[in-house]
């Protein structure tokens, strides 16, 4: 279902991304003074009075970009301009009235859609007065807020819902799987997305980095909703400390692995396996997140002899996600995305599988015939009593023994490898847990199986 479109514009630096984030209640837009930080529209669902939207930020009108993507920036403004029931039109009380508010004005005149006009940084009633000069505009008396202090918002979302009464939606369906598209700079993570949307959702530029914030972008499936969150593309780590808008764009990008169900990694076909690319794997495998390999520009690919041979090198180069499975796409054209799709959904489908303790505990028993674990010196012989499944996403099997320290890495490496081989979740991520257990003394726990070592996924 379609949702109302409520989109926030103005020039740079009025506080558009302050505002959608205290509308939406969390930190979703980075926030940073530097002119130009937002360059997509990014959007989230909001609610006010009962009515539903899709509360939507855009970049500043007028900017020159430093990348020469201001004409990119804009045509994201106007496509947002046109899908938006109500526009809040926001201007900065503190700087006055400027020839870029004229300019955004005559913009929105030309357009037949509900203007509400909105004063922002007016941080106390003192300062309100200096709203007078924005009513020359023409869109009637502003309404004056402060969205860093969260001042008159209450308000302003009143006004919101009053805009909406007749268009305003109704709850929308919760999306049965976040996806996180991340990988480094120019692989072709916001065309991928632009394909899911079948829209210009974000912006596709060869200018590396176009892409800062993590954007969310709902879209259906088999009337299924799904979100994917393109994220920024990942730099060298000495590189991004000289920037904080890089630095933020990273540390989304962390976040939004984190917040995903299965994330999709992507990989250049052309180019190899670099130090951002093994360090994006490291994140991923410290998350326990499902991920599938995405290799995209495949049709480019020349060095790569077979699919197994490209199977083989990245099984080499990203140590800890040989159980992940690998998906050959050609972004540009949509080749292969449904099959990706299908991918992902399996994925997520192996992570939320349950098992009963008596069939996880009649392969655990095979698997110490099969091979028992050895006695280690100071600690000795290690000895599993059994075993329960107590989570998912990921799937987490907590092994009772009579000494934590007794089972090394490398044997907790094999049983979940082993675990792979023979329960229903070959391809995703598996914690292991291990507890103490002896009659009426004290519990300890630890944590090992993060499957970083070789075998099957």
């Amino acid at each position: 279902m379609l949702l109302p479109v409520v989109a926030i514009v103005g020039r740079p630096n009025v506080g558009k991304s302050s505002l959608f984030n205290a509308l939406a209640g969390r930190r979703i837009s980075i926030v940073e003074p530097t002119a130009g930080v937002t360059r997509d529209r990014v959007s989230t669902v909001a609610e006010a009075g009962g009515s539903y939207f899709e509360l939507v930020d855009t970049g500043g009108y007028g900017i020159e970009d430093i990348d020469d993507l201001t004409e990119h920036v804009e045509g994201q403004i106007n496509l947002a301009l046109e899908r938006a029931q109500l526009v809040l039109f926001l201007v900065d009380v503190r700087s006055g009235r400027l020839p870029l508010d004229e300019k955004m004005a005559q913009l929105l005149r030309r357009r037949e859609v509900p203007v509400l006009l909105v004063a922002n940084k007016a941080d106390s009633l003192q300062m309100e007065p200096q709203a007078g000069e924005f009513f020359g505009l023409g869109f009637g008396e502003p309404q004056c807020i402060s969205a860093q202090h969260g001042r008159n918002l209450g308000e302003l979302l009143e006004r919101i819902g009053d805009g909406l009464e007749e268009t305003g939606g109704e709850r929308p369906a919760d999306p049965v799987m976040h996806l996180a598209v991340v990988g480094k700079r120019n692989v072709g993570k916001s065309t991928f997305i632009n394909s899911l949307a079948g829209e210009p959702r974000v912006i596709v530029s060869e200018v590396a980095g176009t892409t800062r914030d993590a954007v969310d972008v709902r879209f259906e499936k088999d009337g299924k909703t799904f979100v994917a969150i393109d994220t920024a593309g990942v730099r060298k780590a000495g590189k991004v400390t000289q920037n904080s808008i890089e630095f933020y764009s990273y540390t989304r990008a962390l976040a939004s692995i984190r917040r995903a169900d299965v994330v999709l990694f992507f990989l250049d076909a052309t180019a190899d396996v670099s130090q951002v690319d093994k360090k994006l794997a490291r994140a991923i495998v410290e998350q326990y997140k499902p991920v599938v390999l995405v290799v995209n520009k495949w049709d480019l690919a020349k060095d790569m002899a077979t699919t197994d041979d490209y199977r083989a090198y990245l099984d080499k180069m990203l140590t800890g996600l040989s159980y992940a499975p690998i998906s050959f796409i050609t972004a540009k054209d949509g080749k292969n995305m449904q099959s990706l799709l299908d991918l992902a959904s399996e994925l997520h489908k192996q992570a939320g599988t349950e098992l009963s303790t008596g069939r996880l505990n009649r392969v655990l028993r095979a698997i110490t015939e099969e091979r028992a674990p050895s006695a280690r010196r100071k600690v000795g012989k290690p000895k599993i009593y059994y075993g329960t499944q107590v989570g998912t996403r990921p799937p987490t099997v907590l092994l009772f023994v009579n000494n934590p320290q007794s089972l090394d890495t490398n044997y907790q490496r094999y049983l979940v490898n082993r675990f792979r081989d023979t329960l229903p979740f070959p391809e995703v991520p598996i914690r292991l847990l291990l507890r103490h257990h002896r009659q009426g003394g004290a519990e300890a726990e630890s944590e090992g199986g993060k499957g970083k070592g070789k075998g099957k996924g």
